[in-house]
């Protein structure tokens, strides 16, 4: 499932290609085709992203959400321009891999083939086709346009230059203000979207008056935005939490601690489009962090490997159906 740094991203992408412009909208898939008719025509007016849910703003007061979940995917085509307030980061856009903005040699790809030290701030000019999710990767050169409709795609949103496929989103609806206002209302604070210091008040008012284990709050949307699976399990280790402290006999100072922490690893994420969370790399150590997911990360899917500080084997468990991953002897 993409974790609020990729949903962040994928809002820019659209602030950069959609947002002023008119679109034609359709259901290829046809589960979404009144949805698409009320967009179709319409000019994109504004993006936002809260935690892992994009909303995007249409004339006359029209909203789509968009909730990607575990399977959702935008699928981009034509002429990709990227965001200039990241262009200057080494990284890309969730799994968005541009090709042709840096050469082979600056180049580091992933085991995906993901490249991971390149530049995006170049416009695409070529008709490519970009995939941003947070499990898929993919770029192919096609001179067709539009494009034409590969699988299921559930809306197709299409300008003059440039195309966005939406595939197996968890949530795809139109709304009125006030739904999008209530929806909102109902997320825990984003550090990109709120005063942070209201949102650390917030969040660790929360917590402290839960009784649920801290592993299963990181991870409530309703609590903090945009923490996935990834941040939930590297988060704790950094702070050396144990998962399944109950939120109200965490310190204050712990709480407070993980919030800060949060907003430093969302601002790395969006900067780099990676989940980066080991700290004071060097220039080969980061490098070579960037080229493989599993060098990024202190516990996170390292089940039964040593653990980086003290050796004891990383355990794996089940937390409401997401897998957790921790440390049995620095977070006890």
């Amino acid at each position: 499932m993409p974790e609020g740094h990729s949903v962040h991203r994928i809002a820019r992408q659209f602030e950069r290609n959609f947002v002023g412009r008119r679109v034609a909208a359709s259901s290829p898939q046809g589960r979404f085709v009144e949805g698409a008719s009320m967009l179709d025509g319409r000019e994109a007016t504004s993006v936002r992203a809260v935690g892992k849910q994009m909303f995007l703003e249409f004339d006359d007061d029209v909203w789509l959400r968009v909730h990607l979940g575990m399977y959702g995917a935008w699928d981009f085509a034509g002429e990709i321009v990227v965001d200039p307030t990241i262009a200057s980061a080494n990284g890309r856009m969730g799994r968005t891999n541009q090709r042709g903005t840096v050469s082979d040699e600056e180049a580091i790809q992933d085991a995906a083939g993901e490249n991971s030290l390149s530049s995006i701030g170049a416009p695409r000019k070529a008709r490519g086709r970009v995939r941003m999710s947070e499990q898929t990767t993919g770029l192919s050169d096609d001179a067709e346009w539009p494009p034409p409709v590969v699988g299921q795609v559930r809306l197709r949103l299409l300008t003059d230059v440039t195309n966005a496929d939406l595939r197996g989103p968890t949530a795809c609806q139109i709304q009125t203000p006030d739904e999008v206002a209530t929806t909102i209302a109902k997320l825990g604070p984003d550090p990109l979207v709120d005063d942070v210091t209201e949102g650390e008040e917030r969040f660790a008012s929360v917590v402290r008056r839960k009784p649920t284990p801290i592993g299963l709050l990181l991870m409530d949307q309703n609590v903090v935005s945009g923490i996935g699976n990834v941040y939930r399990a590297e988060m704790l280790f950094r702070a050396r939490l144990n998962p399944h402290t109950p939120g109200r006999d965490v310190p204050d100072e712990t709480v407070r601690g993980l919030w800060r922490d949060w907003v430093r690893l969302l601002a790395i994420g969006v900067e780099t489009g990676q989940m980066m969370t080991m700290d004071d790399l060097d220039p080969e150590a980061y490098r070579a962090a960037m080229a493989r997911r599993d060098d990024r990360h202190w516990v996170y899917h390292r089940a039964g490997l040593p653990c980086r500080i003290c050796g004891t084997s990383i355990v794996v468990e089940e937390a409401a159906g997401r897998k957790l991953y921790w440390c049995p002897s620095c977070q006890a």
